[in-house]
């Protein structure tokens, strides 16, 4: 581990989990001159490994770490999950802030990645490990996991269900979801720049009860079964519109 600083232990990084995060963190660990063991399977033979970095589903982390011998430092790449699953180890986590598929090879340079420790050498293994990938490590306090989680949910997973919406309904009407891409791209370049309240446009920013009401009429003829779904964006955008105003 010749690239992290010399108060940090000398020797491999084990790499536990084949899964995509596994195998893409050992990929890009090993690209970056950090010598990996792994990945491992669920049931690891870790080595002299000093430092061993579970990528295994949230409820496998503690049986995993349950079976390595102490002294050793032991990480988890999960979000939500806090460091009592760790056990007695001395414990970190590393969660890359961003989404990994099996369709191109992951490059986690410029990602934030929220990191944490039970000591802080913990912490300090978690932070050099995400700068070495060129991440940008960000402190999240244990009792702010969840909604740190939560966060990452909303942005990625459940933008992509109201997208889902946009996409049915642009289906009824003939028209293809790529035509509404320039529409998606400028909303979230406005987010990034503005954030939300300032960001907001449409009818309900305007105060377009009207559209409002023909857009709920079409959505109940044509996708009854995402009807609250809108019903419940609706409400929602109007406390945003409320808030901006509020602001004002």
């Amino acid at each position: 581990m010749d690239h992290l600083s010399r108060d940090l232990p000398e020797g491999p990084v084990a790499i536990v989990g084949q899964g995509r995060m596994g195998t893409a963190l050992a990929r890009s660990l090993r690209d970056a001159g950090t010598e990996i063991v792994g990945p491992l399977g669920r049931d690891p033979d870790v080595g002299n490994a000093p430092v061993v970095l579970l990528c295994v589903p949230d409820g496998a982390i503690a049986d995993v770490a349950a079976r390595l011998r102490l002294g050793i430092v032991v990480g988890h790449c999960s979000g939500a999950t806090g460091l009592g699953v760790l056990g007695e180890h001395e414990g970190f986590s590393l969660h890359p802030l961003m989404t990994i598929t099996r369709a191109a090879p992951a490059s986690f340079d410029g990602c934030a990645a929220a990191i944490a420790g039970t000591t802080q050498r913990g912490s300090e293994v978690a932070r050099k490990l995400a700068m070495s990938l060129g991440m940008r490590p960000i402190a999240v306090a244990e009792g702010d996991r969840a909604a740190y989680h939560a966060a990452a949910s909303v942005a990625a997973n459940f933008l992509v269900t109201v997208l889902g919406l946009a996409e049915d309904m642009a289906a009824t009407a003939g028209v293809d979801r790529g035509a509404f891409l320039p529409l998606v791209e400028t909303a979230f370049r406005n987010w990034e720049k503005l954030g939300a309240s300032r960001a907001l446009t449409g009818p309900i920013a305007r105060g377009d009860e009207k559209t409002v009401a023909l857009q709920r009429f079409a959505v109940g003829q044509r996708c009854p079964q995402s009807l609250f779904l809108f019903d419940a964006l609706v409400e929602a955008t109007r406390d945003l519109a409320f808030n901006r105003t509020a602001q004002k």
